[in-house]
């Protein structure tokens, strides 16, 4: 099993729990509350996939507030898309050469996998803990994510993905050090 698809289902689980009355939770992620978090995931979520399969992908919205949550099942679309972007990422083609997320700048297919792993795993924690969940995944994938986040924090940070780091404890999880990396606090409530 491919770390995204690991991501991916960990997030999945999480997503099938949520009930429509936590939508207005506030998140980790502090620019959203759990609605507005799944808008930015149903947003971004088709260029993620076609970013595996080297392909430009037109976003249905104008902004990610656009997205319209009452419209049909958010959390079918938010599975399905899991599942096409797990698909996508799984031929070892995906992670050959240079992909985009449907601009013209491009980078290695292996970094662009590497933060599409991030971007499941850390707003996967942000969904769940927001709605009174945990979030399981494997030491292998933390593992491998810790490496990948700490070699490109700085330049994540320079690009507004990520805020200032937040201290952890010299014995903190592997999860707690990359929720640090990324300017969240592991013990968020």
């Amino acid at each position: 099993m491919s770390h995204v698809s690991e991501a991916a289902e960990a997030m999945a689980a999480v997503a099938h729990t949520i009930t429509d009355d936590q939508l207005a939770n506030k998140t980790p992620c502090t620019e959203y509350d759990v609605r507005a978090l799944v808008n930015h995931l149903l947003f971004w979520g088709p260029s993620l996939a076609g970013a595996g399969r080297k392909e430009s992908v037109p976003q249905p919205a104008t902004s990610e507030s656009d997205v319209d949550l009452a419209a049909g099942d958010w959390r079918g679309r938010l599975l399905a898309l899991l599942d096409d972007i797990t698909s996508s990422w799984a031929p070892p083609s995906a992670w050959a050469g240079e992909t985009s997320m449907g601009t013209p700048q491009t980078l290695p297919a292996p970094v662009m996998g590497d933060m599409i792993i991030g971007e499941l795993a850390v707003h996967g924690w942000d969904l769940a803990v927001a709605t009174g969940q945990r979030l399981e995944l494997p030491a292998e994938l933390l593992a491998h994510l810790h490496d990948t986040m700490f070699a490109g924090v700085e330049q994540g940070r320079d690009m507004g993905m990520y805020g200032p780091q937040v201290a952890v404890p010299a014995d903190a999880t592997t999860l707690d050090r990359i929720l640090g990396l990324t300017g969240r606090d592991p013990s968020w409530a």
